[in-house]
């Protein structure tokens, strides 16, 4: 049996819905976090642990002291979606207008400045790989990751077309201690917090 364009627009469409529905309903039952990636669902067993929300917090705090007041790092829900690609994800911290952050429903991916991701000590390929992949095909023009298991890592910028779809083409890395331009604005990396050994 083949299946029209069409007809498998709508079971995409009809299987992104579903997973939907079933992350909406587990968010307040199972403990961690459910996003959605083209592969399916993603969940993140752990809770996020202190360091993890610590850098969260100071990435945060740090880039509201030098960004103009109309714009936010917002740290909250709710999820970033993009319906026709079948993608629904969560960054730890949004760069965003307040102004884009009125009406209802999730964010739309394309208002977002940069995408910021604290990553996970139990899933680091979810930040370091399958967010590489879906923050450019989301449209979200920089996407910075912070590594507290090395102390260290990169901000992906400029976007572009390859034959597996868009990808970052510019990627800087750093190491905690150092200064990071994300944007227009530089910030500090000292003292974020890392992972106990082990």
């Amino acid at each position: 049996m083949s299946i029209a364009p069409d007809d498998a627009r709508r079971d995409t469409h009809h299987l992104y819905r579903t997973m939907r529905d079933f992350v909406q309903s587990m968010d307040d039952t199972l403990p961690g976090k459910f996003e959605i990636t083209k592969e399916g669902i993603v969940h993140d067993m752990m809770s996020p642990v202190k360091q993890h929300e610590l850098t969260a917090l100071r990435v945060r705090k740090r880039l509201e002291k030098v960004m103009p007041e109309d714009l936010v790092a917002h740290t909250g829900t709710p999820d970033v979606e993009d319906v026709p690609e079948g993608i629904m994800r969560h960054p730890d911290v949004m760069l965003i207008a307040e102004a884009d952050m009125e009406g209802d429903g999730s964010f739309d991916p394309r208002t977002l400045i940069a995408a910021v991701e604290v990553v996970s000590r139990s899933n680091p390929d979810n930040d370091w790989v399958s967010k590489v992949r879906d923050y450019p095909l989301l449209g979200i023009p920089l996407y910075v990751i912070f590594d507290p298991r090395t102390g260290s890592g990169a901000v992906l910028s400029d976007i572009h077309q390859t034959p597996h779809g868009p990808r970052y083409a510019t990627r800087k890395e750093f190491v905690y201690g150092e200064d990071i331009t994300i944007a227009d604005w530089t910030i500090s990396t000292e003292g974020l917090p890392r992972y106990p050994e082990g």
